[in-house]
């Protein structure tokens, strides 16, 4: 007998909650300037958190939003998502670097504080030496996410009608162009930085997300159910042609093979997920919480008594409680938009 191939049962989770592991890995030996092998790093990046969660994001957004596209119901549904437990963060920030000896009590803070919670982020001057230079080095991409879900209804607002999988592989055609003349133009420093803050070098992998949601991929017999015969062959090739082309092009390669690797990983095994995790999704937590954490010990002076261990049962049990009192209440606040079964 076939499986029943259902939409929403899948392990999006769980690959989330891997992609937030790695991003720790990632910074621990990033922020932390710590040695890592060659072969170590090719490993690390075989699963690149950030291209991970903008695929997922295009994915279960653009369906949630096309089975109720009501964009009241959708800007609630994002708020819920993305401010509590970023506020939460930003809060417990505010009490831990004061304790550590910063002063928040100067005009800049006027400024920078309410733009944080909007999801604005960025390091004040009167930070700018608290660390590494960075108050929390995962909270870059929050502004990024925040404008993928404006983006996402001004496309289909914009499509042709009734050519909507052509208009969105237009699309990423488009931004896949834009962003190899990012990654390739000799811009300046400073032109590269702001770009990189942007939506637009890394939209493609949202799309890839929408376009993959819109086709039902999942279903396919090439996908569902298939997850080894894509993950053998895309560590084989993301291995061996790590240091061999070049890079822009290779990365933008390396994400479109992720992409197809992830989704049959999503639906092989697809209540993996939830025996494991029961419902229970700290990877937001991980990723916003790790960065602070890191900040905190580069400050104090603590790395040569700090190691992995420690940043990741740190930054779980901070997941978790951000997870069980902040985001899981207001979660179940969100308006139900995708069926159990599609």
């Amino acid at each position: 007998m076939k499986p029943l191939k259902e939409f929403k049962i899948n392990n999006f989770d769980l690959l989330r909650l891997l992609a937030a592991i790695e991003v720790i890995f990632d910074h621990y030996y990033q922020h932390l300037k710590l040695p890592i092998s060659h072969t170590s790093l090719k490993i690390l990046y075989l699963f690149p958190g950030v291209p991970v969660f903008f695929v997922i994001s295009g994915y279960l957004i653009s369906a949630s939003y096309e089975r109720n596209n009501s964009i009241k119901n959708y800007i609630r549904n994002r708020a819920l998502r993305i401010y509590p437990g970023l506020w939460g963060c930003i809060i417990l920030t505010l009490i831990v670097f004061t304790i550590t000896g910063v002063n928040f009590l100067n005009k800049q803070t006027l400024a920078w504080l309410p733009t944080q919670l909007l999801g604005f982020i960025y390091t004040p001057n009167f930070l700018a030496n608290y660390g590494f230079g960075s108050y929390n080095g995962s909270l870059w991409t929050i502004p990024i996410e925040l404008q993928f879900y404006i983006m996402l209804p001004i496309c289909f607002l914009l499509a042709p009608k009734g050519k909507l999988n052509g208009w969105f592989i237009a699309l990423f055609v488009v931004f896949v162009g834009l962003t190899l003349t990012y990654n390739l133009s000799h811009l300046s420093d400073k032109l590269t930085k702001l770009l990189r803050y942007t939506f637009i070098p890394h939209f493609y992998l949202f799309l890839t997300g929408v376009i993959f949601q819109r086709l039902r991929i999942y279903s396919s017999k090439f996908i569902y159910g298939k997850a080894l015969y894509w993950i053998v062959p895309y560590a084989a090739f993301s291995m061996f042609f790590f240091d061999r082309i070049d890079a822009a092009y290779f990365t933008v390669i390396q994400y479109l093979f992720l992409s197809f690797t992830l989704l049959s990983m999503a639906y092989t095994l697809p209540n993996l997920a939830d025996k494991l995790l029961r419902k229970n999704d700290i990877s937001y937590g991980i990723y916003i919480y790790h960065g602070m954490i890191i900040t905190v010990v580069v400050e104090l002076k603590l790395v040569p008594y700090f190691n992995l261990v420690y940043l990741i049962l740190g930054t779980v049990v901070m997941a978790t409680l951000s997870w069980l009192f902040i985001e899981k209440p207001f979660i179940k606040r969100k308006e139900r938009t995708i069926h159990a079964v599609e």
